[in-house]
């Protein structure tokens, strides 16, 4: 089973797909953990993504498709999630491509579906612990204690830079132009299944666990 997790930035992909990697045994794949794994290798294309990165420059579709094929072609499970990729038409193309190339096929593409204003409101009050990776917000899941991690104990709180309104809203402004048109694509496939990315945490698993059976 491989599906996409398709949504804006901070609509909760990365923590769905964090849960079904624990509950059924797929493998997630994140675009930029990929690079950056890549860069750190040592091989031919780690070399190659490295120095790209390096001059500050963009990494090609063809380079990321081959760091996806290498992955789905080497590890096993119980499917792959697709989580930032594709961001553009031409990368869903890219994708749908390699999976016939490989003989297999996209089960799902799950829209994690938000509104702006409440997503504004629930980027810019999260906070982690920079110890364990626990997901906080200042007003729908604060600390028990203040400053203090519930899950670990842990007292180093940390605050992404970007997760401020002005750049929230750039980047929202990149997704709707780049990346929304493939909400037309796939749906058009019947590929397209939609769920509330702003309803609890529970509630969106039970949805997506809906979708896929």
């Amino acid at each position: 089973m491989n599906i996409i997790l398709l949504g804006p930035p901070g609509a909760g992909k990365g923590t769905q797909a964090r849960h079904l990697v624990e509950t059924r045994g797929m493998i997630q794949l994140s675009t930029g953990d990929m690079l950056r794994e890549a860069r750190n290798s040592g091989t031919e294309m780690g070399k190659k993504v490295a120095a790209i990165m390096d001059a500050g420059k963009l990494v090609t579709d063809e380079i990321v498709i081959g760091l996806i094929e290498e992955r789905l072609t080497t590890e096993k499970g119980a499917g792959f999630i697709f989580d930032g990729f594709p961001r553009t038409l031409a990368q869903a193309d890219a994708l749908g491509a390699l999976l016939a190339k490989l003989g297999q096929s996209l089960h799902t593409v799950i829209e994690m579906r938000v509104d702006d204003e409440a997503l504004v409101k629930r980027i810019t009050g999260r906070f982690t612990c920079g110890d364990c990776g626990e997901v906080y917000h200042d007003e729908t899941k604060p600390t028990a204690e203040p400053g203090k991690c519930d899950n670990c104990g842990g007292t180093n709180m940390v605050r992404r830079a970007d997760d401020n309104e002005d750049s929230l809203r750039t980047r929202l402004m990149e997704y709707y132009k780049k990346t929304s048109p493939l909400i037309g694509y796939y749906y058009a496939k019947g590929d397209l299944r939609p769920v509330n990315g702003l309803a609890d945490i529970k509630e969106v698993r039970a949805s997506i666990a809906a979708i896929l059976g």
